[in-house]
């Protein structure tokens, strides 16, 4: 029988094979590169909002504070969009006639609220926490980028899942002091602006490990001060002569104190004081990774189920 194809077809065959798979591999990537890019993820895209309110103006120029617009933002896994109200406060009294707050002005004769458009709206099924984030030493510029620079709020991270696992892998290089999460500028310790942090017993008594509550973070040599104490217990938390409350047993209102303190935020009558113990940190992979252990971050392999962020 004749031959039907010519010996270089061998060699065209081997090539349409290679440049087939060229292809699978170019459209991987392409569509690996297109779910990264701002056309999905929306980074650095500033929607147009019904009121062209400036974080820049706000935070920067006037000093207003983050929890004073967003309210729950310590306590609750939402941090909250302002009422109409909160916008009156003050320009009740200022701009009053400015065109560009007449939808203010109209949510608020009217009750109907501002329709503002999310710029950081994570999928329905992804559950954040603000909460749990911000009480563990996650800054607002850390997932917000630097908001009292901008004079129109977007979205400086992508909010993908892989951006949230790489901070969860190193947590080191975004943790700072609980009393430094509102500000914008802070850029970590360093020779020339060391930090000094020190366990201060407030976590409470009795633990065996302190919580971000329980640490006292400065930016001011404390040695020149009067060092803060730190709460040291003797095994028995009841003094001697004292018995427990019985089973039933009504339990009584803690006093207050003159400063404001109950009973409860006292040291106990056994309780041993001694001055704080100030460790010092000149860089911020070393307070990241002190910060790590006392609050108790989580690795994503100690994370127990996928329902933690997802629901």
């Amino acid at each position: 029988m004749a031959q039907v194809f010519d010996r270089s077809s061998n060699a065209l065959a081997r090539a349409s094979l290679v440049i087939a798979g060229l292809i699978v591999i170019a459209l991987g990537v392409g569509l690996d590169q297109l779910q990264r890019s701002p056309w999905v993820t929306r980074q650095g895209q500033r929607p147009d909002q019904p009121v062209p309110f400036s974080h820049k103006h706000h935070v920067e120029g006037l000093g207003l504070q983050c929890q004073y617009c967003h309210t729950s933002v310590e306590k609750s896994s939402y941090a909250g969009i302002p009422p109409t109200k909160t916008c009156i406060n003050c320009h009740a009294q200022i701009w009053t006639n400015a065109a560009l707050l007449e939808p203010v002005r109209h949510s608020w004769a009217t009750g109907e609220s501002i329709h503002w458009i999310r710029v950081h709206d994570l999928p329905d099924y992804v559950y954040f926490n603000h909460e749990i984030h911000v009480n563990k030493g996650i800054g607002c510029a850390s997932c917000h980028g630097r908001v009292d620079q901008m004079p129109l709020m977007y979205q400086q991270n992508t909010l993908q899942m892989e951006w949230c696992l790489n901070c969860h892998r190193n947590p080191a290089v975004n943790l700072r002091p609980t009393s430094e999460i509102y500000n914008m500028a802070w850029s970590g310790p360093s020779t020339d602006k060391p930090v000094w942090c020190a366990e201060t017993g407030k976590g409470g008594y009795g633990a065996s490990t302190p919580t971000a509550q329980g640490l006292s973070c400065t930016t001011k040599d404390p040695s020149g001060e009067n060092p803060k104490v730190a709460m040291l217990q003797q095994l028995s938390a009841t003094p001697r002569g004292m018995s427990q409350p019985q089973s039933g047993t009504e339990l009584q209102p803690h006093p207050v104190t003159a400063d404001g303190q109950t009973a409860s935020d006292l040291p106990p009558a056994n309780a041993i004081l001694v001055p704080a113990s100030y460790q010092k940190f000149t860089s911020q992979e070393d307070l990241g990774k002190y910060l790590t252990q006392k609050y108790h971050i989580r690795t994503p392999n100690e994370l127990s189920s996928c329902e933690v962020c997802h629901r």
